[in-house]
């Protein structure tokens, strides 16, 4: 049987994580949750505001805050291992959706190359930016102003099998829309 792989992308606090462990409760074969997040963890803490790593830059631009990211060679590194780790899971049969902030078209291009043998699926996942602001704050655990940096940037030169806004319907509702378009 093929492995099924779904990734979500979409800017930090648009609902990724909740659509995600909607659609494992419904789909119907077990799915992995590949988190961004938890690749973000794998990094020595070091790694959190060194250039090598990853630094955040925040700023105020027209009275609104705004987080910049800026990478360094050891989370690329992580991340081209977060492709392979996806891919490793397909090869081992597992079914997965991944949970991803992407902005560079060549990440995606790569999983593309990599998971070509399977029945592999990108969804990309919008909300307002004021609905997604809201959720930033109310999470508590991000910083204020990264979903306004991500927010033009996330989608740019992407191609999705599917578009869905968060900001209209229920993790649940969303779910069973992307099980529906892929036979999940």
């Amino acid at each position: 049987m093929t492995a099924r792989i779904v990734l979500l992308n979409g800017v930090s606090s648009v609902g990724k994580g909740s659509v995600a462990k909607a659609l494992q409760r419904i789909a119907s074969r077990p799915m992995l949750h590949v988190q961004m997040d938890a690749f973000l963890e794998m990094l020595p803490a070091a790694m959190f505001g060194a250039a090598e790593g990853y630094r955040f830059e925040t700023t105020e631009q027209d009275g609104k805050l705004v987080t910049a990211v800026a990478s360094g060679p050891v989370l690329e590194t992580a991340m081209r291992g977060m492709r392979g780790a996806v891919s490793a899971l397909a090869e081992a049969g597992a079914d997965v959706i991944v949970d991803e902030v992407m902005w560079d078209p060549e990440a995606l291009a790569d999983y593309r190359r990599r998971l070509a043998g399977f029945d592999f699926h990108v969804v990309a996942l919008h909300a307002p930016l004021d609905v997604i602001e809201q959720r930033e704050r109310q999470r508590g655990d991000r910083d204020l102003g990264l979903a306004r940096w991500q927010y033009d940037k996330v989608h740019g030169g992407m191609s999705y099998d599917l578009e869905l806004d968060t900001s209209v319907a229920t993790p649940d509702e969303l779910a069973a829309k992307i099980k529906a378009a892929f036979a999940l």
